[in-house]
């Protein structure tokens, strides 16, 4: 979303950053995640799409404003093969325990076009300033149904210059503070919420497309913050959601985010580890955002601010590493985004991307929606973003994955992994860098789809393997 910009709380966060971060730390950081979201044949996914879309957060529906050709342009274009789909409980859940079927199946169509291009595909609860009835013309928040909504009279702004501030306003702490039992009057808010993820994931659960659950966007406190929200709460809706979603679904993945100010800029998080009921292994992981605070607070990356931002992303790269390792999950960087006609904006794309290459993470970029933050503009014309995006990556790894670099100057992608018997390597190359197609050392055979524009690599059933592809 278009980020934070709390500034009173962002500048004393700032002041206390390098503090608490430092205090965090525990020994070295792992340099990587150790655990991965995989296909049906036991290959490592590489998770590399969109939020779709912001615009689901004001439509009389709840939907994107989002077609089929989009999707297929998109795919053209960048290669992407994940999405993180917005929903709204809303829309879930019109009144209290009913449950929308034809919102859900219209979801299930659009997941469709995806499942076509073989995406993958992951639901989330989106909100944001806890729902449309939070204002009189609904201009502001998104998520909530009205029915959840108690305000008890206390005021919300009609306008703030930014929009993160209704968060402060006493309104809105209030339908916050109500959800989450802090005033003890409505104890039930949170049970419904999770029984709407339960309906959500009875739809879902057969759908080979659908990988996982976000189980809620970027949370919000209301009065209880930092560590006493994360490990009260909050982790008390995490559990009750789990719960509910493993009586229908006992495979599918469940991520879960921490609270958003402060963790998106890198301090460290206090969410607890979360128990998945399901038999054999956990499938928990984790959907953190990334919006480094300098940025957040209005600077371009260049510079000093440059500098400063680089600081804050070793910050959120440890912390993040170091709250994988307590859940001992899979991460998908669900958001990160930001408007590329800024300077030194495609710069921070590239190094995001970058990085989650190193580390192992999926990611979505904010968002899928026409105008400078996405790919498209207004009349649909391809914007700086486009070129950033359009990546080389493999798609799916036979293998655990030990590393993945692509040198943009040389054009030349390495991927490095220990071959475990689980099929061949799919590396998608990008029609502007590989207009040919590739050649790939290190593979015993490989062939090429030019249509798909995925490489496909062979290579020994065991033992470390090295992909090196650059330009045929």
């Amino acid at each position: 979303m278009k980020r934070p910009r709390l500034v009173a709380a962002g500048l004393a966060l700032a002041v206390a950053a390098a503090g608490a971060v430092a205090s965090a730390a525990r020994g070295e950081a792992p340099e990587r995640v150790s655990r991965f979201v995989t296909d049906d044949r036991g290959r490592v996914l590489t998770l590399h799409g969109f939020n779709t879309a912001s615009s689901a957060k004001s439509t009389p529906d709840a939907l994107p404003e989002l077609t089929e050709a989009d999707v297929e342009t998109e795919y053209r274009a960048m290669g992407t093969n994940f999405v993180r789909f917005l929903m709204q409980w809303r829309a879930v859940e019109p009144s209290p325990g009913v449950y929308d079927t034809k919102y859900l199946e219209k979801v299930a169509e659009r997941v469709g076009w995806y499942a076509k291009r073989g995406y993958h595909v992951m639901l989330d609860m989106h909100q944001d300033l806890w729902g449309d009835r939070i204002t009189l013309d609904g201009h502001a928040g998104n998520g909530a149904p009205g029915w959840a909504t108690h305000l008890d009279g206390l005021p919300v702004a009609g306008r703030h210059d930014t929009w993160e501030l209704y968060y402060l306003d006493p309104g809105v702490m209030r339908a916050f503070d109500h959800f989450w039992n802090t005033t003890g009057e409505h104890p039930d808010l949170m049970d419904h919420y999770a029984g709407a993820w339960r309906a959500v994931a009875d739809r879902f659960k057969d759908d080979p497309a659908v990988i996982g659950y976000d189980l809620m966007n970027e949370p919000w406190g209301g009065s209880v913050q930092g560590a006493t929200f994360e490990n009260g709460p909050l982790a008390e809706l995490y559990r009750r959601t789990i719960a509910q979603i493993r009586t229908v679904d006992r495979d599918n993945w469940i991520f879960l985010e921490p609270q958003a100010v402060g963790i998106n800029w890198g301090l460290p998080s206090g969410l607890p580890r979360l128990a998945d009921p399901r038999p054999g292994e956990p499938r928990i992981g984790l959907a953190p955002h990334l919006y480094p605070l300098p940025l957040d607070l209005g600077e371009d990356y260049v510079a000093a601010s440059r500098e400063w931002t680089d600081i804050t992303l070793g910050w959120w790269r440890s912390n993040m590493l170091r709250l994988a390792e307590r859940q001992g999950g899979p991460v998908i960087l669900g958001e990160f985004g930001l408007d590329t006609t800024r300077p030194g904006a495609t710069d921070l794309v590239e190094r995001v991307l970058q990085m989650t290459d190193e580390l192992g993470m999926g990611r979505a970029y904010w968002s899928r929606d026409p105008g400078p933050w996405g790919p498209y503009d207004d009349k649909g014309a391809p914007g700086p973003l486009v070129p950033v995006y359009a990546r080389p990556y493999p798609r799916a790894i036979g293998g655990l994955p030990r590393q993945i670099a692509y040198d943009r100057a040389a054009r030349s992608l390495t991927v490095r992994f220990d071959a475990n018997g689980t099929g061949p390597t799919e590396i998608y190359l990008p029609a502007d860098e590989f207009p040919r197609g590739g050649r790939v050392s290190g593979a015993t055979s490989f062939t090429w789809d030019s249509d798909r524009r995925i490489l496909t690599a062979t290579t020994p059933a065991s033992g470390p393997q090295t992909l090196t592809v650059t330009p045929a």
